[in-house]
């Protein structure tokens, strides 16, 4: 029986060594794998903070090419800021067009009903999907600031 209980109890401390040493190799690799999740938020932070657009919605105003479309787009930025200024205009290029698109809209719905304001004014202006800046957040009416 002695020679039975030994080999056992060898045995049992081997298999608790074993078990230690996979729970701290284990241990290590949830550490590094944090680290570099903690680095990849870290980026992505970094990257939101120096480019903060998302998916959302615009409406298009004018898209030209030739010698007078940068001209055409700046009097057509000016003409709608005069008429809505609290929306704002924007003026990109890509070759070899110029473009006028307007508004930050987070759903279509919200363009569609914004193009439906502006048709009498601007009866070829289309809703388009583009990168947007972050709109400001309103409270619904019935809600307060908790601040």
């Amino acid at each position: 029986m002695k020679l039975f209980v030994l080999p056992s109890l060898i045995f049992c401390l081997f298999a608790s060594s074993l078990t230690k040493a996979q729970t701290l190799y284990e241990t290590d690799n949830a550490l590094i794998a944090e680290s570099k999740v903690d680095g990849i938020v870290a980026l992505h932070i970094a990257y939101n903070k120096a480019f903060p657009v998302f998916p959302g919605y615009r409406i298009q105003l004018l898209m030209e090419s030739g010698n007078q479309a940068l001209q055409e787009a700046k009097d057509l930025t000016v003409d709608f800021s005069e008429k809505y200024p609290e929306t704002n205009s924007y003026i990109t290029f890509r070759e070899p067009y110029y473009r006028v698109r307007v508004g930050d809209f987070r759903t279509r719905l919200e363009a569609e009903n914004f193009l439906s304001q502006i048709s009498l004014n601007y009866p070829s202006a289309w809703v388009i999907q583009d990168d947007i800046s972050f709109p400001s957040l309103s409270l619904h009416p019935n809600t307060h600031d908790h601040e």
